[in-house]
């Protein structure tokens, strides 16, 4: 039987959005034991915000 899509709150901006049955799939798959904890779009903001604070820091060191 498969699993419902289920609707998730974003802890960043409160904002309501859907975890669909086919990315629960695609999480257990993967090992994930835990639903998101963010909307897509602030997943998105999120691993901007890591690449350039990665990109600073090798700056740096240059």
């Amino acid at each position: 039987m498969g699993m419902a899509d289920k609707t998730l709150v974003c802890k960043d901006c409160g904002v309501e959005f859907v975890f669909s049955e086919g990315e629960q799939e695609f999480f257990r798959e993967k090992g994930f034991e835990n639903a998101p904890a963010r909307c897509p779009e602030c997943r998105k903001v999120r691993k901007q915000n890591r690449h350039r604070q990665k990109d600073a820091a090798k700056m740096e060191m240059d």
